[in-house]
């Protein structure tokens, strides 16, 4: 136990504060019980760890415990916060509560045992909270960490500072977001560069090693983490394997349910389940027409990657123009709106926003009704129905 104090506090004082994520100032931190759940290697554990830098408390009254620890391998975590609330602990953060059986019931006991103990919680982006032993979905409140915005890339690679916007200011033509930025920024000047390799903070000048991380962050959680999806088999993790390097050659596509299920061996009553399995671990994104609530029993009309990263990463060519265009609008979009398919459009955005997507030479000839925009690769700034894709980088 005192061992992982230790840990706890160096892990603590060497967290740098420069940077944060977006979803720091979206959580209300005086909930008692708080959820965050997300994709490997977004930052969910440095981001709790500035938290507890941040707090202006003690260092025997905040800890942070990693349960991949081998410790919990024979001792509860129940033990062992129980042994930290009574020497005077007020916050704890339980850091990867998937890798320990029956986190769930261990967290809401503690939750209800020690009223006083602010306990905060990660785990993998296949959580379904509601579905967990416990019935923590009535206790805590989760919020999810996505990938970087191209705003926070922007910050944190290249120190350039620039405020975010809402979609409604974006649509707004009397909200002019030129004037929101610095005369010299140029916004088309990083955006290639953070298509191919601006997704996950832990990305470093050496593409090819960043490539070939993200190919081996792809088969930890095929191979581990997705072990923790009820109902899925891990044993078949290697066809799941074939089927995403299979999607990630065609994106985005209409799927054929019988074509996938032929050329990955998966039978075909089982492969929309596999591609929600994969679109639950942020793999993959399903997308669906608008009115349909149940999306667990029907066939998605579109599959795009999660990110246009993964994209270049899994490959076999450099992807077309179109695909990563289409990839980085569905992949930024859908963390602050819902993004659903359209037969009219490429997306159709909280149920009323139309867009279609392309490059410099798209014409207007989509535009029928007037919530409809063209979004354009190559546009450094708003021009009257063009809107520049780089914008909707803007909006977390």
């Amino acid at each position: 136990m005192e061992e992982l104090l230790e840990v706890s506090e160096s892990m603590i004082r060497s967290t740098e504060l420069n940077f944060r994520r977006y979803l720091y100032a979206e959580i209300d931190w005086s909930e008692k019980l708080i959820g965050i759940k997300g994709a490997r290697g977004t930052g969910k554990t440095t981001l709790l760890l500035q938290y507890l830098n941040e707090l202006q408390v003690p260092y025997n009254q905040k800890a942070y415990f990693s349960l991949d620890e081998i410790y919990f391998l024979s001792h509860s975590i129940l033990e062992v916060v129980k042994r930290f609330h009574q020497t005077g602990g007020k916050i704890v953060v339980l850091d990867e509560v998937h890798k320990y059986p029956n986190w769930s019931q261990e967290v809401k006991n503690i939750h209800d045992r020690f009223r006083d103990l602010q306990v905060i919680f990660t785990g993998s982006s296949i959580i379904d909270i509601s579905k967990e032993e416990g019935d923590l979905s009535r206790r805590a409140v989760m919020y999810e960490l996505h990938g970087l915005s191209y705003r926070e890339y922007l910050s944190l690679r290249h120190g350039i500072h620039v405020p975010k916007f809402s979609l409604e200011e974006l649509l707004d033509p009397e909200f002019s977001i030129r004037n929101h930025f610095p005369d010299d920024f140029l916004p088309l000047q990083h955006f290639q560069a953070y298509l191919r390799n601006g997704y996950f903070p832990f990305a470093g000048v050496n593409e090819v090693i960043y490539f070939k991380r993200l190919r081996q962050l792809v088969r930890t959680i095929v191979e581990f983490d997705m072990a923790e999806i009820k109902g899925f088999d891990i044993r078949n993790g290697k066809k799941l394997l074939q089927l995403l390097y299979l999607v990630a050659q065609q994106v985005p596509f209409k799927p054929n349910i019988s074509t996938l299920a032929e050329r990955t061996l998966i039978h075909r009553n089982s492969m929309v389940n596999y591609l929600i399995y994969l679109a639950e671990a942020r793999l993959i994104d399903l997308q669906y027409p608008a009115g349909f609530s149940v999306v667990t029993l029907q066939k998605p009309e579109k599959i795009f990657m999660n990110n246009t990263n993964f994209l270049f990463a899994l490959s076999e060519k450099k992807p077309e123009s179109g695909t990563v265009r289409e990839t980085f609008f569905n992949s930024l979009m859908k963390v602050t709106h819902t993004v659903q398919y359209s037969a009219s459009v490429d997306f159709l955005v909280g149920g009323e926003f139309h867009f279609e997507v392309g490059g410099k030479n798209k014409g207007n000839k989509q535009i029928k009704e007037k919530l409809t925009w063209i979004v354009k690769d190559d546009l450094e700034f708003p021009a009257g129905k063009s809107l520049p894709l780089w914008a909707f980088g803007m909006l977390y």
